[in-house]
């Protein structure tokens, strides 16, 4: 398993298995519309963003879309979460993985893709795909059909994805971006990336709310984790501001059915 470019990974996203079952969460988190509308330095349903010379579209759902090549990248889905916590006798709710492929779903529906990315973490263990529920794994199957799926290894999942669908690589590279699951430090020019899950803290009217973000800037990104038993890191983290080298950044911060672009520096 190793990077692979477009054009591969359409020969080799064809005719593939699909595998076992098991688990499920709550919804994610949620701005309304007048907890962030003060701070904004601009706002709109969907993030209009440049990423070393590619428009690119910041979803309010946390999903990230390239209309020109028409690919969808979501990160960090960290499927069957739930499951994996009560294997070790931490019992949570197990709707995780049935709440996160719902909202994939209105995604995919949303921008009808031709490409799918899970930018990786898509399961929160290597176990995770053999406890998929059989009605979350018929929801998969019916997101992949018609289209190309890449699953990109995360640290969570290391392991090839098979039995499943579509075709499992370490880095995905399409014109002048890379898709991979961890950010590198030595690579800045079009990296989209994931991993460590960026959450913004926001003073609004009085109160500081806290929601998932993209972080990037005119060369790189990080997307928000998709799936909805992931948690965050705040986005003023040294984490980030070593990646992008000061807080020259935006927070583009998921909000009730929009995107608010948030200076890096107005962040809490």
């Amino acid at each position: 398993m190793g990077p692979i470019t477009r054009a591969q990974g359409h020969e080799r996203a064809q005719g593939h298995e699909r595998a076992q079952p098991h688990e499920r969460t709550q919804p994610h988190e949620r701005a309304q519309p007048h907890e962030i509308a003060a701070e904004p330095d601009r706002q709109s349903r969907a993030g209009f963003l440049n990423v070393a010379g590619v428009s690119l579209v910041a979803d309010h759902d946390g999903a990230l879309f390239w209309p020109e090549e028409r690919i969808l990248a979501v990160s960090d889905l960290h499927l069957e979460k739930g499951s994996a916590f009560a294997e070790r006798g931490v019992l949570l709710p197990p709707y995780d993985t049935a709440a996160t492929l719902k909202r994939l779903a209105r995604v995919i529906a949303r921008f009808d893709p031709r490409t799918v990315i899970a930018l990786g973490d898509s399961f929160h263990d290597d176990g995770g795909p053999a406890r998929l529920m059989d009605q979350d794994q018929v929801e998969l199957a019916v997101l992949q059909h018609g289209r190309e799926w890449i699953w990109i290894a995360g640290n969570h999942d290391s392991k090839q994805i098979t039995g499943l669908g579509g075709i499992s690589a370490t880095a995905l590279a399409i014109g002048g971006l890379i898709f991979r699951h961890e950010p590198d430090q030595m690579t800045r020019d079009g990296e989209i990336a994931g991993h460590l899950h960026p959450v913004a803290r926001i003073n609004g009217r009085g109160r500081v709310v806290r929601r998932r973000c993209f972080a990037c800037d005119a060369r790189r990104m990080v997307m928000p984790a998709f799936g909805s038993y992931a948690g965050g890191l705040n986005v003023r983290d040294r984490a980030f501001t070593g990646l992008f080298g000061g807080l020259s950044y935006t927070a583009h911060v998921l909000g009730a059915g929009r995107i608010y672009a948030v200076s890096a520096k107005r962040c809490v």
